[in-house]
């Protein structure tokens, strides 16, 4: 079973065609393909420092001056990083202001430094903890072990209960703070009851579902808060003790947690169990009253107090960072720092999804609760244990996960809250028969762009591409889907294959499902769905709408984004890429972010298919497509959304726009097709496809297709190159942001090189992909499977290292 091609998903022509081929191959090592976001501001967003943030000005203050020396170190949250200005509310007040928010403030750590930090963290007060040591130790002469820890995640998960939906948390046991992974069994869950169905709230404030302390109405909104106030949710977790029979006993651990914590939680006799002769049981709860006015976290005299509140208390809601990660989806590093920040993954927040194969460097906003930023910086960093502060300033990130540059904000970011991304791209063992062809290649890149194709990542990497399973859900043919889904394919995990073939050969539904892993999410649900029919396997359909929706939509995009694909081509072979024709499409009127919106909404299902994400995470990550889709929770977009007017060029309109005005629409009801012979090709199309061009309404709504429109070529913003000589493939040729700041060497090129690499510098808006570009100078078919025959076969691995003491990731 062969592999797809670009040829598969419509990809065909070139704007150089006359140029010749260059040999060249995409991201052998992790670090030859480096993306960093551009915010809103335009500004390109990189790693600043690994420090830890502070939150209190005051304390940063004297932080600074009993450094050694006075030289000024930018700092993880210093200055507000690249974005912050372009979320317009969510810009901190000015410090000096009353009542204004401070913001995060620098821990110097360049040069000698890091012994000291590592020495002041050791000797550091255990209150700047989320969780001292010292909980423990006065909790455990009357709490069992298991019971402190159900506490810690009480106290962690702090006064508002985990928001639940109906995807699949609310039956999800609460996990125990401080697991790093999300196994089976590896939670230990605060006794309470099962969550009731969240109210329908009475109105909605000014965040929506990004609510602060008025629960569901926000601050502005109708909906109430803590305390007992019309719409809030009940708070029903309970941790119980064991049995304790002496009074006295009981009567010091109600006195312990009062001052342990500063009236944050309450105690009271467990009243609903019969009397036994074991004791009674004391119950711990968030205080309703929200507790500690005049103290802090830690609680008695020794807590933060400002103002008759917590320190903590008076910051922004939100928490924004930077995140680098290596080799992981976008969706997958989300679902990981949840775990690490023990937060739920919808709290993390992001303005776009960024590649897998490389490293990437993007913001990151955090529905904070009662953490601060030195408790992400911590937790994040596995400062609880698990690494030293020395461990942290010095080596990489766990698992390709790497987070700095902290500031409080007021509002979360959002899908399309980005202008783009920068680029910097190394190709390896280039062949080209002269320098002047490769200069030729890279000019019509930067005067005349490249075709704005949807790249290979966009259908999947199975041999089945998705656009396929798209078409057989809006032909409504149900058991083709299924079929496709749970076909065979290539080059799969020995355990997908087993299951599959435990159905597909054998019929074998329960051992199936029993091998089938959860990350292979489509096809769990469809085999779940037929075990509760009682392996009855008729309703297609209704095993189907049991996959999350965004990734059912997922294959309807692919459809979409395969039939834009091909009519574009048939565009360029009919007209090629210089000029606007008769009956070409352009926006009559400045164009929305809906396109750019829906791009990311697309890509984040995109990983949530792809992705070694969770099914839990898979459904929350659910949740964040259909938020941002339906816009409730963008604040840029409160009016319903209106298709973009658009104009059918005539000869009379044909010098007042150039070949970078002209748009091909995605196919729905609210679009118009191109007019002339290509608009009827584009119905021939979809007909011989076996659809209907004018209807796009289907019986199942999530099924029916609005439609939106595409630039067909795409013009980079910043365009450099350089050419080097290289022989060893497993030396770096760039560097990443995390590995400037540890100061690992700088990469070195080899003048006498035996081989040739060419490094790209390129900025490319929303929406575009950067392979799509690299395709116009190589000529050469961009799927990973392909690129990474060539790696396999390329004569530089002859010269690897034997050695190699920081890889970074040779894939």
């Amino acid at each position: 079973m062969q592999r797809i091609m670009e040829t598969d998903v419509g990809i065909s022509e070139y704007i150089g065609f006359d140029v010749p081929r260059i040999e060249g191959i995409i991201k052998q090592r992790f670090t030859d393909f480096l993306v960093f976001e551009v915010d809103l501001d335009g500004q390109v967003i990189h790693l600043k420092s690994l420090g830890m943030p502070e939150s209190s000005k005051k304390a940063a203050d004297a932080r600074t001056a009993a450094a050694a020396g006075d030289t000024a170190t930018e700092s993880s949250a210093a200055q507000p990083a690249e974005g912050d200005k372009a979320e317009g509310s969510s810009t901190v007040p000015d410090a000096s202001a009353e009542n204004d928010a401070p913001e995060a403030a620098p821990a110097a750590v360049s040069g000698n430094e890091q012994e000291a930090a590592t020495t002041e963290e050791a000797n550091a007060k255990e209150d700047t903890e989320p969780w001292p040591e010292r909980f423990n130790d006065s909790l455990k002469p009357y709490l069992s072990e298991g019971v402190i820890a159900r506490v810690k995640e009480l106290y962690l998960e702090g006064p508002e209960p985990p928001f639940v939906s109906d995807s699949g948390w609310a039956g999800r046991k609460a996990k125990l703070a401080g697991t790093e992974d999300n196994q089976a069994g590896s939670s230990n869950p605060v006794e309470a009851a099962a969550p009731e169905p969240e109210p329908e709230p009475q109105g909605r404030g000014k965040r929506g579902r990004d609510r602060g302390r008025g629960g569901r109405g926000g601050r502005g909104g109708r909906g109430g808060g803590r305390g007992g106030r019309p719409g809030a949710r009940e708070d029903t977790r309970r941790v119980l003790s064991d049995p304790i029979a002496s009074k006295e006993t009981r009567t010091r651990l109600h006195k312990v947690i009062r001052d342990l914590f500063g009236g944050k939680l309450d105690t009271e006799t467990d009243t609903t169990a019969p009397p036994s002769d074991e004791g009674s049981r004391i119950v711990i709860k968030w205080s309703k009253r929200g507790g500690g006015a005049t103290r802090g976290r830690g609680g008695g005299r020794g807590g933060r107090t400002e103002g008759g509140r917590g320190e903590r208390g008076t910051y922004p809601p939100y928490i924004h960072f930077t995140l680098q990660k290596t080799n992981r989806d976008t969706q997958d590093a989300l679902a990981y720092l949840s775990r690490t920040l023990h937060c739920n993954v919808k709290d993390l927040s992001v303005a776009g999804t960024k590649d897998k194969r490389g490293v990437t460097v993007q913001r990151v906003s955090l529905r904070r609760g009662n953490k601060t930023v030195e408790d992400v910086w911590k937790m994040a960093n596995g400062l609880n244990g698990r690494r030293t502060m020395e461990d942290i300033l010095t080596q990489r990130g766990e698992r390709g996960v790497r987070v700095a540059d902290f500031n409080y904000r007021k509002a979360s970011l959002e899908l399309g809250m980005l202008k783009g991304n920068a680029f910097v791209i190394t190709l390896r063992n280039v062949r080209v028969d002269s320098m002047d062809t490769l200069d030729r290649a890279m000019q019509i890149i930067k005067t005349k762009g490249f075709i704005n194709y949807y790249g290979m990542q966009r259908f999947g990497t199975a041999s089945i591409p998705t656009h396929t399973i798209g078409l057989a859900l809006l032909k409504g043919d149900w058991h083709r889907a299924v079929s496709l889904i749970l076909r065979n394919r290539p080059g799969e995990h020995p355990d997908v294959v087993a299951a599959r073939n435990a159905w597909l050969v054998d019929g074998d539904l329960d051992r199936a499902l029993e091998l089938m892993p959860r990350r292979v999410v489509a096809e769990r649900c469809i085999l779940e769905s037929y075990k509760k029919q009682g392996g009855d396997t008729r309703n297609a359909m209704g095993a189907l709408s049991t996959i999350p929706r965004n990734l059912r939509l997922m294959y309807i995009h692919a459809y979409q984004s395969y039939v834009w694909n091909a009519i574009v081509s048939e565009r360029i072979k009919m007209h090629g890429a210089n000029k606007p024709v008769v009956g070409d499409l352009v926006f009559d009127e400045p164009s929305t972010t809906k396109a750019e919106v829906d791009e990311e909404i697309a890509e984040v299902a995109l990983e949530a298919a792809e992705g070694e994400v969770t099914l839990d995470d898979k459904a929350t990550n659910e949740d964040i497509a259909q938020d941002s889709n339906s816009g409730r929770s963008n604040k840029r977009s409160r009016k319903a959304w209106e298709a973009p007017k658009v104009k059918v060029l005539e000869e009379a309109d044909l010098d007042k726009y150039s070949i970078f005005d002209v748009i091909m629409p995605l196919p729905g009801k609210d679009v118009d097709y191109p007019g002339g012979p290509l608009g009827e090709r584009y119905r021939e199309f979809l007909r011989r496809d076996g659809l209907d061009p004018d209807n796009w309404v289907r019986k199942q709504k999530d099924y029916t297709l609005g439609g939106s429109y595409r630039k067909i070529l795409h013009l980079p913003k910043e365009l450099s190159w350089t050419v080097m000589r290289y022989t060893d493939p497993d030396v770096p040729l760039a560097q990443s942001d995390e590995d400037k700041l540890l100061g690992l060497p700088p990469p070195a090129t080899d003048e006498d090189g035996k081989f040739l690499a060419l490094q790209i510098n390129l900025q490319l808006g929303t929406a575009a992909y950067a392979t799509m570009a690299l395709r116009e100078v190589t000529k050469t078919e961009t799927s990973s499977h392909y690129q990474t025959s060539l790696t396999q076969a390329s004569e530089d691995q002859k010269y690897r290292s034997t050695e190699v003491v920081e890889d970074d990731g040779t894939d």
